[in-house]
């Protein structure tokens, strides 16, 4: 099988890139020529051979290095259709922890976010523990809440409009509310988007969400219907998330990633993004950094 080895460090701390290619070639030196993808912060080398076993000698070689790295299939790697979370992956925060910040609730609301992303709490039980927790909240704060503390994440739009330009789809899909993946989805370049609808009374919130929930099983059915209706197969397919409610829709993908992610979904993945930013994922998929659209 012919496969590709990828090695990505931040561009600040470049001598780790040959420091990882040469434990890498030790671990396997059956690795052929380097191939650069950005100087100091991005390579290719290929490799024939088996993957598994390939994979645990990396892991081993590779463990403790400031260094994001994946061993894929050569052929097929420029994906036509990327799904996406929003809350820690295409933005900073979560949105509903910052919304309790308003509601003076943020530490209780924020461990059971962190919990439920962790995997320890069923997602839909604990979105609608959190969202009844800011009943009665002026609408007027969504808007505050979007202007004040979301912040896109690095390399998410340069991801985003690289893909779209080389023909791929877009899509955002979120457990959390269609009032930020609206405006999210628009700042960055998605083609659509999903996620919970907040109800509200008057002026306010209601505490509650239209139902059904947009979930684990959301996710994934999005992914499926998207895959279906543009004819693609999942190996046409990157989706990438930091939570457990993102495990399904990344490991129905071709590739799959975990970015920045809590430890349950960084295990599942195919592949982990701990040191770079959202731009890691063009390198994944072969973009040199000259054909990044920023």
């Amino acid at each position: 099988m012919n496969m590709v080895l990828t090695l990505i460090v931040n561009p600040q701390n470049s001598e780790a890139l040959k420091s990882a290619e040469e434990k890498a070639r030790v671990a396997l030196p059956a690795l052929g020529p380097t191939h650069e993808l950005a100087p100091g912060e991005a390579v290719d080398m290929t490799y024939a051979g088996d993957a598994a076993e390939a994979r645990e000698k990396l892991a081993s070689a590779l463990e403790g290095m400031p260094v994001d790295w994946a061993l894929q299939e050569a052929h097929g790697r420029k994906k036509k259709l990327f799904l996406a979370d929003m809350d820690s992956t295409m933005i900073t925060v979560e949105c509903i922890d910052e919304l309790a910040d308003f509601a003076g609730i943020k530490e209780h609301v924020a461990k059971i976010t962190e919990a439920a992303m962790r995997g320890e709490l069923d997602f839909e039980g604990a979105l609608t523990e959190r969202v009844a927790l800011l009943k009665g909240l002026p609408l007027e704060t969504l808007a505050r809440c979007y202007n004040e503390r979301i912040e896109i994440m690095s390399g998410a739009r340069t991801l985003v409009r690289t893909m779209k330009a080389a023909g791929a789809r877009a899509v955002l899909v979120s457990g959390g509310f269609t009032y930020f993946t609206e405006k999210v989805a628009a700042e960055i370049g998605f083609d659509m988007h999903r996620a919970n609808v907040l109800l509200t009374s008057g002026d306010a919130l209601a505490g509650t969400v239209q139902m059904p929930i947009c979930g684990a099983h959301t996710k994934l059915d999005t992914l499926k219907e998207q895959a279906d209706a543009l004819g693609y197969t999942h190996t046409d397919v990157l989706a990438v998330g930091d939570g457990a409610n993102d495990i399904p829709m990344i490991q129905a993908a071709g590739l799959g990633v975990a970015y920045h992610a809590k430890p349950k979904t960084a295990a599942a993945a195919q592949v982990a993004v701990n040191h770079n930013d959202l731009t890691a994922l063009l390198y994944l998929q072969g973009y040199s950094k000259d054909e990044f659209v920023s």
